[in-house]
């Protein structure tokens, strides 16, 4: 790895530390054990399976994002998501992305960068459905008192970011669409800008937007729209899951305010597999909702476990049955 990689990797390793400091420093560890035994793991198995589940969706998604560039069969798509999100949990730097691309693209003999074009928008969706759910749970479920102020200011900051999703939606629309009116309006309003920065963005969305060959069709724009819904909808049931084997019975829009900040923890640099900026945002989530914080800091790890390593194992089985290598994998860093 070059030293950019290595810097980041290294302060994604202290993030990580703080907020795992951060976690501990009031548990308990006698208690904690004792709260980890209670778990009815009947709940867990549903919720791993819930979370295979969701990744199936994401390569039928993956499938019609595609299929204006070719007709992939799940039998290539689903490995290669696997492999993507288990190299997401190991990998610096969120390099999954990457390889996802790269061992499909490998697969089907594909140009990786149209194949990671396709993934750009895969994360425009995943981000506007997060918005919508952001959006949901703000105005459904009922902080503490005292945190009135702060209602209002994710209430306000989750509308501006849907506001800003629709745009970017209705920008590559009109980017994919008409092009060159499109590049010609930004290039417009880039001229108070210095000529070099403008020389470089106009031909990199030109490139980009070549790279996407989006099926407009109505009925595939329709199974992207429901496959998304349903992605989330299966996200989010494994936390509910989780606080079931806990014996904890909330209401399924609590699952989906500790989905959110997760969701904004990940975007945190931290060390591979989000290790202690996932479990931080996920406990004060549950102490939202009046969890005890042992009780808290044992569902964060549980719901990380069942997050974390059985993608790992399945990712590592399909590794072997498509004949990759994890060195092979390691060396998508050059492709980016």
């Amino acid at each position: 790895m070059n030293k950019r990689i290595d810097l980041k990797f290294w302060l994604g390793i202290g993030i990580s530390v703080f907020f795992m400091l951060l976690l501990f420093r009031k548990i308990d560890f006698r208690q904690l054990v004792s709260a980890l035994r209670t778990v009815d793991y009947r709940y867990i198995v549903l919720a791993v399976a819930f979370t295979f589940i969701s990744y199936f969706l994401r390569a039928v998604r993956w499938r019609y994002l595609l299929i204006s560039e070719k007709t992939i069969p799940l039998s290539s798509l689903y490995p290669a998501t696997i492999i993507g999100y288990m190299a997401n949990n190991l990998l610096p730097a969120r390099l999954g992305e990457f390889v996802r691309a790269y061992t499909l693209a490998k697969r089907e003999q594909l140009e990786t960068p149209s194949v990671f074009a396709s993934l750009v928008i895969d994360r425009l969706f995943d981000g506007f459905t997060v918005l919508v759910m952001l959006l949901i749970t703000l105005f459904t479920v009922r902080l503490p008192a005292g945190m009135e102020d702060a209602a209002t200011a994710l209430k306000a900051g989750g509308m501006a970011m849907f506001l800003l999703y629709c745009g970017i939606l209705v920008f590559l629309y009109l980017l994919k669409r008409q092009t060159q009116r499109t590049l010609s309006t930004v290039g417009f309003l880039l001229k108070p800008f210095p000529k070099s920065f403008s020389e470089r963005i106009i031909p990199m969305l030109g490139s980009f937007i070549g790279g996407i060959r989006l099926s407009l069709r109505g009925s595939h724009l329709a199974i992207i729209v429901i496959t998304s819904i349903l992605i989330w909808t299966f996200a989010v049931l494994p936390l509910d899951m989780t606080l079931r084997s806990f014996g904890i019975n909330l209401p399924i829009t609590a699952s989906m305010f500790i989905m959110v900040l997760l969701v904004f923890a990940v975007m945190v640099p931290a060390s591979p597999g989000f290790i202690g900026t996932y479990h931080y945002a996920c406990f004060k989530g549950l102490s939202v909702f009046g969890i005890p914080e042992t009780t808290s800091v044992s569902i964060a790890l549980v719901i990380h476990g069942t997050a974390f390593f059985p993608v790992i194992i399945a990712g590592f089985y399909h590794l072997w049955s498509n004949k990759i290598s994890f060195s092979d994998i390691q060396r998508t860093e050059n492709i980016r």
